[in-house]
C-alpha cells in the first residue's frame, strides 16, 4: 500500500471506531450503514468541508495543512503518538520517495558497551524494523534462549522480535498474554512505517507477516498504532517458571533509529529471584564453556 493508501486507511479504520454518541452527535435512531461516523459527520466536528475530506481520506489529496491535520485528530480524539503518526503519514503522501534497500543497521560501539556492562540486566538491542542488533547473555536466555545467541552478529541472519512473536511457538508460548504483546509489537511497527514508507526492507517484513499470520494481518488492519516504552508481562519461562517484568524501551543514545530493550522486576519478588536464577545458571554456563585458566587442551589440570 502506497503513502496516499495508508493515510486513507488509517482515517477511514479510526473514523470507523468512532461513535456519534461518544462526539455528542444526535444518531436520530436511524440505521447507519457504516461503522462508526459518516465522512460528513467527521468533516464536521473537524471543521472542513465534508468533500475536502473526502479527497483526504480517499488519497486524492494530500496537501493538508498541521492545522488540518490536529482539527481531524481531535476529532477522531487521536492520542498524541497517533496524532504523531498522522502528520508522519501525511508528510509521505506530499513527498513521494521511491522504496529502497537501506544498508543493514549496526550498532554503535558505545551500544555495546553498554550492552555488555549491564550484564545481570536482560538487554536486546533492536533496530529500526525490530532486527535483533545485538543482547547480552542474560537477554538472550530470558526472552529466545532457543534462537543461536551468535544470530545478531550477522546481518543476514539476525533475528527479529516481530517474526519471532507472530512465526515462533516457542515466543508464543512464553508471553502468557501473547495477544498484548503481539499488539504492541504490531503498533511500534505502524509507527515505523509511517515514519519510513520508503524501507523496502521494512515493506517486505510487513508483507511476510501479512502473508503468514492470520493474526498480524487482522491487528496490521485495526491501523492502532503504539509507542513500546514500558509493558509489563508475565513470562512463562521454560527454566525458571512464571515471573513478572517490565519491559522499558530506550532510545539508544547515539542511534535514535535503535532501541535498548531493558528487562527488570520487582524488588524482593519471586520473579527477581527467579530472573537471578537465570542469569547465574546462563553465567555458570558461559564459564564452562570457555578454556580453564589452569588447564590446556589435551592436558591435565595444573599443579600449583
Amino acid at each position: 500500500m502506497d503513502a496516499h493508501g495508508q493515510l486513507g486507511a488509517f482515517l477511514q479504520a479510526r473514523r470507523a471506531q468512532l461513535q456519534p454518541q461518544d462526539v455528542g452527535l444526535p444518531t436520530y435512531g436511524d440505521r447507519r450503514r457504516v461503522p462508526g461516523l459518516r465522512r460528513e459527520e467527521l468533516a464536521l466536528l473537524a471543521g472542513v468541508s465534508a468533500s475536502y475530506y473526502t479527497r483526504l481520506e480517499q488519497g486524492a489529496s494530500c496537501h493538508a495543512s498541521v492545522e488540518v491535520l490536529d482539527a481531524i485528530a481531535r476529532a477522531l480524539r487521536l492520542e498524541e503518538t497517533e496524532r504523531l503518526h498522522l502528520r508522519d503519514l501525511a508528510t509521505a503522501c506530499r513527498h513521494r520517495v521511491t522504496a529502497r534497500r537501506p544498508p543493514a543497521e549496526r550498532p554503535a560501539q558505545a551500544v555495546r558497551d553498554l550492552v555488555r556492562s549491564l550484564g545481570e540486566v536482560p538487554v536486546v538491542v533492536t533496530g529500526r524494523r525490530s532486527d535483533v542488533l545485538a543482547w547480552n547473555a542474560a537477554g538472550h536466555a530470558l526472552l529466545a534462549g532457543h534462537v543461536d545467541p551468535t544470530g545478531p552478529e550477522s546481518p543476514a541472519d539476525r533475528p527479529n522480535m516481530a517474526r519471532l512473536v507472530f512465526l515462533d511457538a516457542h515466543i508464543r508460548e512464553l508471553y502468557v498474554d501473547w495477544a498484548a504483546k503481539a499488539r504492541a509489537v504490531v503498533g511500534n511497527l505502524r509507527l515505523v512505517a509511517g515514519r519510513h514508507p520508503q524501507d523496502a526492507r521494512l515493506t517486505s517484513l510487513i508483507g511476510e507477516l501479512t502473508t503468514r499470520s492470520p493474526e498480524f494481518a487482522g491487528m496490521w488492519a485495526d491501523h492502532r498504532v503504539r509507542a513500546c516504552d514500558s509493558a509489563e508481562y508475565e513470562l512463562r519461562h521454560p527454566l525458571v517458571g512464571f515471573l513478572t517484568v517490565t519491559q522499558q524501551t530506550l532510545t539508544a543514545p547515539s542511534e535514535p533509529e535503535q532501541s535498548l530493550v531493558m528487562v527488570t522486576t520487582a524488588a524482593g519478588s519471586a520473579s527477581e529471584a527467579a530472573l537471578k536464577l537465570l542469569v547465574q545458571a546462563t553465567t555458570a554456563g558461559a564459564s564452562a564453556s570457555r578454556p580453564s585458566d589452569f588447564s590446556a587442551p589435551g592436558s591435565g589440570p595444573r599443579r600449583r
